[in-house]
């Protein structure tokens, strides 16, 4: 009973998050943020099952040289019990490394250490959601920090880094992403044990409709605020392709993060249509966004930051297709490049 409740893509309270669910896509996402030299190296991998068998969506981005590479390779596979994932000699994830071999310009060994992981408690990033069968996406913020230290060949460039922050999530679900998603996540500020990571949009199960944004801020002194349920902490989001703006309270606190991005500068990446077994242009994507963040309880302020490194999405089929058009690109152009910023 456990295994086929698991299957719906549901977790019981205090079960295992970052294990596999056995659900139509797994989706892992790394994002190092190296403030030194102002540069952020993303890795992903969607484990997708499809008609005919496993396949992956891989993706391997940097900022600020806007490089991309994609693949989807045939054969991928999840760790049902702990964090991990991988697709033959191309890409393997666990808790502790990644590694990412696209070709010679696209490489990444990635090592991390002192992890600030999420601790285990009876819910995660999508709280009580987390509970219900058959969402049509779960999200997890797994990793909040830890150090980062490895190299990428990205292009004609390569990045060594030492001591970066490290960010991990996972998400899940039926059938690759909602209609409509909105993302966000950063670290870059002035302590560097802070983190910001928020995830929303529309969430259906059957008859069931409704539009949720989760968002989690770790405070430089180790607490951790996750608000996000519509009734005990709710949260509001304004989202353009441009612009992020979002306000939530609950137990005594209040948080407003404000972000913003030129959308010229942003990627248009892929995301796997499983049940078609292909991917589709499906976000927009930038890698190095403007984010302020202000946690206040009552009338006293408890912390703010500023970083330009924060990663944005606005996600939508119709709305990375209309990008696509607007850039002059087919739709075959999933993938796009990012231009570089000035």
């Amino acid at each position: 009973m456990v295994t086929g409740y698991r299957r719906s893509g549901a977790t019981l309270p205090f079960g295992s998050l970052v294990g596999a669910h056995d659900v139509a896509m797994e989706g892992y996402f790394w994002r190092i943020t190296d403030t030194t030299s102002g540069r952020v190296v993303v890795a992903l991998i969607g484990v997708n099952r499809g008609p005919r068998g496993s396949w992956a969506t891989l993706g391997l981005a940097g900022y600020p040289n806007g490089f991309l590479r994609i693949a989807d390779p045939s054969g991928a596979w999840a760790d049902p019990v702990a964090l991990g994932a991988g697709s033959g000699t191309q890409f393997a994830g666990t808790a502790h490394a990644v590694t990412v071999d696209l070709g010679p310009d696209a490489t990444l060994q990635a090592t991390f250490t002192d992890t600030q992981t999420w601790d285990r408690g009876a819910t995660g990033g999508s709280s009580l959601f987390q509970s219900v069968p058959s969402l049509n996406q779960y999200w997890h913020p797994w990793l909040l920090g830890g150090s980062a230290t490895g190299r990428a060949v990205l292009g004609d460039e390569v990045w060594e880094f030492e001591d970066a922050q490290v960010y991990g999530e996972k998400n899940w679900g039926k059938e690759g992403f909602p209609d409509s998603w909105w993302w966000g996540q950063a670290h870059g500020f002035e302590d560097p044990a802070a983190c910001v990571a928020f995830a929303g949009g529309e969430v259906t199960a059957g008859p069931l409709r409704t539009t949720v944004t989760a968002l989690v801020v770790r405070l430089p002194d180790g607490r951790r605020l996750r608000l996000g349920n519509p009734v005990v902490s709710p949260v509001r989001a304004d989202v353009t392709d441009e612009r992020w703006t979002l306000r939530g309270r609950g137990y005594g606190y209040r948080v407003e993060v404000d972000a913003h991005a030129p959308l010229s500068q942003a990627h248009v990446l892929p995301v796997p249509l499983p049940s078609q077994h292909r991917n589709i242009a499906g976000a927009i994507e930038h890698l190095g966004g403007h984010l302020s963040v202000r946690v206040s309880r009552g009338s006293r302020l408890v912390w703010s930051g500023t970083t330009r490194l924060a990663g944005l999405e606005h996600g939508g089929l119709d709305r990375a297709a209309a990008e696509l058009a607007r850039r002059g690109l087919p739709p075959s152009a999933v993938g796009a490049p990012a231009s570089p910023p000035n």
